[in-house]
């Protein structure tokens, strides 16, 4: 890791942050990642808690004039996205990431950087190491699990925290003060189907998806980007009359992620004429989407004939079901401009040795809408005779216009920096809307520095909105409000 990272400023923050990213963090494997946080508690002489879970809650006592204020709950989340390009040699398990610095940005070598919500954290923990900033009485609440289900934020205790604020450093825009988010609920499919022999005058072809953007699946649903599930079943729908046979695709990845790269190997009865036909196309979805995905890649190649794979029908089957369900923005909110209220994205494709799973995520920011986007889903499956599995639901967060909080946080933003913030909802599940089902009196505000290609290999965080959200963090909490 480069020594630039220790070196910019804030110091505090993009030391704790290098620290931080030292210590391996996948989402369900935070066991590294808490004791970090329980020692760097201890170092402090801080009280320091864990729950059944895994979350951590540290905390700090107001610091001298600050005692009457209310107790601030500061959060952020401990685990992070693990994705990588496909030629770079990387263990999330067991390495720490490698970070550079490119101008204005800190990003990593090849992979996710954990600046989500890695730079949150780090930002908690250098409020909690500082002797000179003033605040009230804090409550650190690190949880675990936010990326693939926020099994953290879910099985909170509900007597765990006494903080009436909660800040939570998770968002990606730093001129935005959200207010509310989405709920989702992860939509499964799976089916068994009988391998059979392949004849041996077909012929085996490999057909790729790379160099897609990727991205959040809830905050770049909206940009119409491909998705190389979509794109892989779209062109093998195109040569299904072709006595095609699917032996296997691997495509996709994290629910949560759009998926960026993917392959199938399939048999048909005329290669050539196969290839000739997939290459035109190629071209046309490279064309349509030359704006959008400058970097997209379709490949075909002949590959060493198969032995055996599902029938005709059965790779029609799967084809149909992939095609024909929802992916994109769903629907747009008819009460908060340019929000998008439910969509879907297909995430995660594989068929092997005869069973086919289809992972999806569905999100909005209105329950009745997220189940009927889940409906429509289970709907296609239950047509095409799969399995159908609900599961990880969580809540959406209902904007409070009137929080005491956002009045303040609007006001010193307009001081600090001479505009206004944009209030605002997102379509990204925020751990705030679970949080509140706990605590459902807690006055909530999410806030951030400028990320992008959060949950890609491409995610960035621009050095210059990092001092920017630090500046304007320390200063909102001078001005917590006194206790009733």
């Amino acid at each position: 890791m480069s020594q630039s990272i220790r070196n910019l400023e804030p110091k505090a923050l993009w030391n704790h942050f290098a620290d931080l990213n030292s210590i391996p963090r996948p989402s369900k494997k935070e066991e590294k990642v808490r004791e970090f946080m329980i020692q760097f508690a201890k170092s402090l002489q801080l009280e320091v808690q864990t729950d059944a879970i895994g979350n951590v809650l540290i905390k700090k006592s107001a610091t001298e004039g600050f005692e009457n204020k209310k107790t601030v709950v500061l959060q952020s989340h401990l685990d992070m996205v693990c994705q990588k390009n496909n030629d770079v040699t990387f263990d999330f398990d067991t390495q720490g990431i490698d970070m550079i610095v490119e101008g204005d940005f800190v990003k990593a070598n090849g992979t996710t950087l954990g600046a989500d919500n890695g730079i949150g954290v780090a930002a908690i923990m250098a409020i909690l190491s500082s002797n000179e900033m003033q605040h009230p009485a804090i409550e650190a609440l690190f949880t675990i699990d936010e990326e693939t289900g926020m099994t953290g934020a879910l099985q909170l205790d509900e007597t765990w925290i006494s903080g009436e604020i909660l800040l939570n450093l998770d968002t990606e825009e730093d001129d935005e003060l959200d207010i509310g988010c989405a709920g989702g609920i992860d939509v499964s499919g799976e089916k068994t189907m009988n391998e059979i022999a392949i004849s041996n005058n077909k012929q085996s072809l490999l057909l790729e998806v790379k160099g897609l953007k990727g991205g959040h699946s809830g905050m770049d649903i909206h940009k119409g980007l491909g998705n190389s599930n979509k794109l892989l079943a779209r062109m093998l729908y195109a040569i299904s009359n072709e006595e095609l046979q699917i032996v296997s695709i691997q495509s996709g990845g994290l629910r949560n992620a759009i998926p960026r790269e993917g392959k199938a190997i399939v048999a048909v009865s005329s290669a050539a004429m196969v290839m000739e036909k997939l290459k035109t196309l190629s071209e046309e979805i490279q064309a349509e989407f030359a704006s959008l995905e400058p970097a997209l890649s379709i490949h075909v190649s002949e590959v060493e004939a198969q032995p055996k794979g599902l029938s005709v029908e059965d790779s029609n089957v799967i084809l149909q079901t992939i095609y024909a369900l929802h992916n994109g923005v769903f629907r747009m909110s008819p009460d908060i401009k340019d929000l998008v209220e439910a969509s879907n994205n297909v995430a995660n494709v594989v068929v092997e040795n005869g069973i086919c799973k289809i992972l999806c995520l569905t999100r909005s920011s209105v329950e009745s809408s997220k189940n009927d986007v889940a409906n429509s889903l289970q709907s296609v499956f239950e047509l095409a005779s799969f399995q159908t599995t609900f599961s990880g639901g969580y809540p959406g967060w209902k904007p409070n216009r009137n929080s005491e909080i956002l009045t303040i946080m609007e006001a010193k933003y307009q001081e600090l920096f001479q505009e206004k913030a944009h209030v605002v909802a997102c379509h990204a599940g925020l751990e705030c809307g679970i949080i509140g089902s706990h605590y459902p009196k807690m006055d909530m505000i999410s806030f951030g520095p400028n990320i992008s290609g959060a949950h890609s290999p491409d995610e960035k965080v621009q050095i210059s909105s990092v001092q920017k959200f630090w500046k304007y963090l320390s200063d909102i909490l001078k001005y917590i409000p006194e206790k009733a």
